[in-house]
């Protein structure tokens, strides 16, 4: 697991806190961001899964040089 997928999950649970907040509050504005903030964190977690499954194939293409 790489640092996009730590700090994609972490603004991911941020925003949810806030559209909830906003929500509770009648607040539409930190409810926006909050689902801004949601979104933001899901879009860096995928980026960290590529990422991730990039360095997979990287090794495993090492790994099948090696044996050969």
């Amino acid at each position: 697991m790489n640092e996009n997928r730590i700090v994609g999950a972490a603004k991911q649970v941020k925003g949810t806190i806030k559209e909830a907040v906003g929500k509770v509050a009648g607040n539409p504005d930190l409810e926006a961001e909050g689902k801004a903030d949601k979104l933001e964190g899901k879009l860096q977690n995928a980026a960290g899964k590529v990422e991730d499954a990039i360095d997979g194939a990287q090794k495993a293409v090492r790994r099948s040089r090696e044996e050969s």
